[in-house]
């Protein structure tokens, strides 16, 4: 059965900027700007209440189809937690034998892990723009990665996991590897 009309709406945080033209949302606070284009959905996005709000609105959906009012709900609020917290991924260097050894050059762009398994190639892992990687201070063998969008945070943390992937034997056996410990925003 099809539904008439449904509506989501989602309150605008204090000091943050957003725009919507033509659903392409615009949010700025004060770690930079982030955009994001919602065309390809069918939907009608505005904002309310003098700007504190943000709504969106669906007409003759059903129901599979009215899911996509709070996913777009929930990414507007990830970009709202990214300009106002920015995204922490926190990644563990695993290994039985071999230490794998992690070298950020770059200025943070650039991952580059030696000595996985033993082996002498040297993989080297670009961050994706806006992204930024860190040897933890406290914690040995841990990489932190940081961004403000959360998308392209987690791309760089599976970019790195994805490097160091043991092929040829038993998974269950061989648990190198580079793997995410915990993810959220960053507190202030």
């Amino acid at each position: 059965m099809k539904t008439l009309v449904q509506e989501e709406s989602i309150p605008v945080p204090k000091g943050i900027k957003i725009s919507i033209k033509s659903k392409i949302v615009e949010v700025s606070g004060k770690h930079g700007t982030l955009k994001r284009d919602f065309k390809h959905l069918p939907i009608e996005l505005y904002l309310a209440n003098s700007g504190h709000e943000v709504r969106a609105k669906m007409y003759f959906a059903k129901s599979k189809q009215l899911s996509m009012l709070r996913s777009v709900c929930s990414h507007i609020n990830n970009l709202f937690d990214g300009v106002q917290k920015k995204y922490e991924y926190k990644m563990r260097l695993v290994y039985a034998h071999f230490p794998i050894n992690a070298t950020i050059t770059n200025g943070g762009g650039t991952v580059e892990l030696r000595n996985f398994l033993g082996e002498k190639r040297v993989r080297i892992v670009n961050m994706l723009p806006g992204v930024k990687v860190e040897k933890s201070a406290g914690t040995k063998d841990e990489l932190t990665i940081t961004g403000t969008d959360i998308d392209l945070t987690s791309r760089s943390a599976a970019l790195i996991r994805q490097s160091c992937l043991v092929k040829d034997k038993d998974i269950r056996k061989f648990l190198d590897g580079v793997y995410v410990s915990s993810h959220g925003t960053l507190e202030d």
